[in-house]
């Protein structure tokens, strides 16, 4: 017995489908459904992609403002550098939104370390000195260039990067992500100060020194 054919117009709405499958699964996530969510950090000790909200009852005026990047980050560290979080963690009034900055000081020949951030696309402005700002491609490509006040950079998710001040005097930049918690992985800390440790083996052999290098490195790193 012959199968009756499905109509044109059924295959085209058929291959309709099949093309928008792959494209709903990987679709953002949906705009909020409500005018803000100020995080109740106290609520619980678990949270997943974010923190339970406070009661709207008690949200004030204040939980909408963040003074912590006026303040001057303290830069006498190893690095010469400080970087003062505006994320959910310090401005619960970010939950949800997707957004947060950070504050970046950088005393005469501070490094901010080659880092990066796993959840966040980083923007940034110089507001004060002269930063060498470089990051590397996934391809090995590095890619930088000196910026001084009111110029701009932006290192896309994921990549390694750093900041670097080359100036005479401090530098000051302030940089932003689109996410309200974007996170470090700040390589130097990472790879040798880990709790526990990386194995010496693993280290030596990834660098290609020996091991007393590791030694001294994992020293400095972790007084």
């Amino acid at each position: 017995m012959k199968i009756p054919s499905c109509s044109h117009a059924h295959m085209v709405s058929y291959l309709v489908v099949l093309l928008l499958l792959p494209l709903l699964s990987f679709s953002a996530d949906p705009d909020s459904l409500q005018d803000f969510c100020v995080a109740d950090q106290s609520a619980s000790s678990i949270s997943v992609d974010g923190f339970p909200c406070k009661p709207a009852s008690k949200v004030t005026s204040d939980d909408f403002f963040f003074d912590g990047l006026s303040k001057v980050g303290d830069t006498s560290n190893i690095f010469g550098s400080n970087v003062t979080g505006g994320n959910v963690l310090t401005f619960p009034a970010l939950n949800t939104l997707g957004i947060s900055m950070n504050r970046v000081d950088l005393a005469p020949g501070g490094l901010n370390p080659p880092h990066t951030h796993p959840r966040a696309t980083e923007s940034g402005v110089v507001i004060e000195g002269q930063v060498l700002v470089g990051f590397v491609t996934t391809g090995n490509v590095y890619h930088s260039k000196v910026l001084t006040a009111g110029q701009m950079f932006v290192v896309p998710k994921g990549l390694v990067h750093f900041q670097k001040n080359v100036g005479v005097g401090k530098a000051l930049i302030i940089t932003a992500f689109n996410s309200q918690l974007p996170g470090a992985v700040v390589l130097p800390s990472t790879l040798f100060a880990s709790k526990p440790s990386i194995p010496d083996d693993v280290l030596t052999r990834a660098f290609q020194v020996e091991e007393k290098v590791v030694e001294s490195i994992k020293s400095k790193l972790s007084s």
